[in-house]
């Protein structure tokens, strides 16, 4: 291998390692010390959290790189919640959900339709809340997702489906000569269960403060700019060469 090839691959395995870290602040800092996710510090616990960094630049990352790493969480029977980083993509939010989005249906037509994964975008863009705004549940799901770097969370369906099983009440059948209808009717359908973790977490975060919430995102930003530029690479892109990376 030529030294300029060398010397790409350990930046790009130094990128990645960084990348990894930050995230995992992120992941430990921010989502699990809050609770703002119903099982994503069980599942790491378990070991059925893998973290993938994809290190190609914008369009080449969703050109190939990112469907095989979809495809390898897939593949991965252990893996119930798989993330991709892409700490070189500076994309701004709408066109990376776009990707995404692309991404999501290309990997529903490689299993014909019945994708093993669902896919959600997360992205560092800021999505200021005002109060008013803070008091609706789906307003906060960008600023929770706010990951250092734009990531892909894949979720494996089966796990949803068994999260959501045994506390929700769906349209399946009813045996009524076995149930007390008037209690039955008496107590409300429960929410799905996005909606019902979006307003625990509109809860979690009116009691926290968005302004601690802030705080603790902001350090972790902090790292990923000091940790990106000892790399040579900036929000603006990767410096041109070495030497200039040294310059900075």
């Amino acid at each position: 291998m030529a030294p300029e090839a060398d010397e790409a691959a350990a930046r790009d395995e130094a990128l990645a390692r960084e990348a990894r870290r930050i995230y995992l602040r992120y992941a430990e800092e921010f989502v699990e010390r809050f609770d703002l996710c119903p099982w994503a510090a069980k599942a790491r616990r378990d070991g059925h959290v893998e973290v993938r960094v994809v290190t190609a630049p914008g369009p080449a990352a969703f050109e190939g790189p990112a469907l095989a790493a979809v495809e390898a969480h897939a593949a991965a029977s252990h893996v119930q919640v798989g993330l991709i980083v892409f700490p070189r993509v500076r994309w701004p939010r709408a066109r990376f959900v776009e990707a995404v989005a692309r991404l999501r249906e290309r990997h529903a037509d490689a299993h014909g339709g019945t994708p093993p994964m669902a896919l959600a975008a997360f992205h560092p863009a800021p999505e200021p809340v005002e109060p008013a705004a803070a008091e609706e549940p789906a307003r906060l799901v960008p600023f929770i997702r706010r990951s250092p770097d734009p990531t892909i969370q894949c979720v494996r369906l089966s796990v949803l489906e068994e999260v959501r099983r045994p506390s929700d009440r769906g349209t399946g059948f009813v045996d009524l000569s076995t149930v007390d209808l008037a209690a039955f009717l008496a107590t409300p359908p429960k929410k799905p269960l996005h909606e019902r973790v979006a307003a625990r977490n509109r809860d979690t975060l009116r009691e926290l403060g968005l302004a601690e919430a802030e705080r603790v995102l902001a350090a972790i930003e902090a790292d990923r700019r000091r940790s990106y530029a000892a790399l040579g690479l900036s929000d603006e892109g990767e410096a041109p060469s070495s030497e200039s990376a040294k310059r900075r």
